[in-house]
């Protein structure tokens, strides 16, 4: 008789113990990226909601943010390195296929012979690790997972392309993932198109440009970020509210147990969109990090949740519904307890 195959005992429930982001220091105003495509400071506004935005300096880097946010996390959370079983990174932006991000970031935090791997899902890879995490310490496989967002978006944005230069920016976000003795992430609703994988994609892939290289030299131009604004506005504001009542409905609450609404921060009017048509309550609180952040991907819901959180719109323990979407098309998200922040 084969000998049985032992199982490990998870726990029933899982809520983000903790949040911490890191957004760097250099703010960039609409007057400074609007001369390289013809535009203003009110043409971006009116558009995308966006006032200003960060991007990192040279010597940052997705594993340099993603370990100061992961470290900050691990600060709100109370939880020690140790005791994290899995570090999972969420980036569409890191300009290195290996090694993963993970492993450096789970070494620089003093974490010995931890598990960890990066995620590629686009604006809706937090969400998507968020799953990942949550569910690996419902089935014991880590009885902790650090889930980290982060994305350094100008090392592919070509500042001359009116689509794209204003809108995409850099920054972190990480979050502990832990047992709970009520549910504090809800089941996830997601899914993807990949019929329209042209609204949100990288030009060219890196083979072509090498390629490229090798023919013409220096005079070919290197994959940049692409998006067809309006099939990704229309794909938003017809579908989301589909996938956002959807979350709600896993999570047997109704909107009116909203008390924050988080998106991803890819446009303030699709936002306005969701809000309008999701009817949440006057009291519901939206994140609008957009306007100072701009859109950060990977990165955009947990500064956002931040944002909310330390500016005493919301406190922890609130319920939050997060959707994120975007490249793929594809989308993820699902309602939360909002945790505790760093200091």
């Amino acid at each position: 008789m084969a000998a049985p195959i032992a199982r490990r005992a998870g726990v029933a429930n899982t809520q983000m113990l903790g949040l911490g982001v890191y957004r760097p220091e250099r703010v960039v105003t609409n007057d400074d990226v609007a001369g390289p495509i013809d535009s203003s400071d009110e043409w971006i506004r009116t558009r995308s909601g966006i006032q200003t935005r960060r991007f990192a300096e040279r010597d940052e880097t997705p594993v340099t943010m993603a370990i100061e946010a992961g470290r900050r996390a691990l600060e709100a959370s109370g939880v020690d390195a140790e005791q994290i079983g899995c570090v999972i990174v969420a980036t569409s932006s890191r300009m290195v296929l290996g090694p993963a991000a993970s492993a450096q970031v789970a070494t620089a935090l003093g974490m010995n012979d931890t598990a960890g791997f990066d995620l590629a899902a686009g604006c809706s890879g937090f969400g998507h690790a968020l799953t990942v995490g949550s569910d690996m310490v419902r089935a014991g496989t880590a009885s902790h997972v650090l889930v980290i967002g982060v994305e350094k978006l100008t090392d592919l944005l070509d500042k001359t392309d009116r689509t794209t230069a204003f809108i995409f920016a850099d920054g972190a976000g990480a979050v502990v993932v832990g047992p709970s003795d009520e549910v504090g992430i809800g089941p996830v609703a997601w899914g993807s198109d990949g019929t329209q994988w042209q609204a949100i994609r990288q030009d060219k892939p890196f083979d072509d440009y090498f390629d490229e290289v090798a023919e013409k030299g220096k005079e070919s131009e290197r994959p940049y970020i692409r998006m067809e604004g309006t099939a990704v506005f229309r794909w938003a504001a017809s579908f989301l509210e589909k996938a956002c009542r959807a979350a709600v409905d896993n999570a047997e609450v109704t909107m009116d147990d909203i008390d924050v609404f988080v998106p991803h921060q890819a446009n303030l009017r699709i936002t306005d969109v969701l809000v309008r048509v999701l009817k949440l309550p006057e009291s519901c609180v939206v994140a609008t990090d957009i306007v100072e952040t701009g859109n950060t991907s990977a990165a955009s819901i947990p500064l956002a949740m931040e944002q909310v959180l330390r500016s005493g719109q919301a406190k922890p323990g609130d319920t939050a519904l997060l959707m994120g979407f975007g490249a793929g098309l594809a989308y993820a998200g699902q309602v939360v307890k909002l945790p505790a922040i760093s200091a």
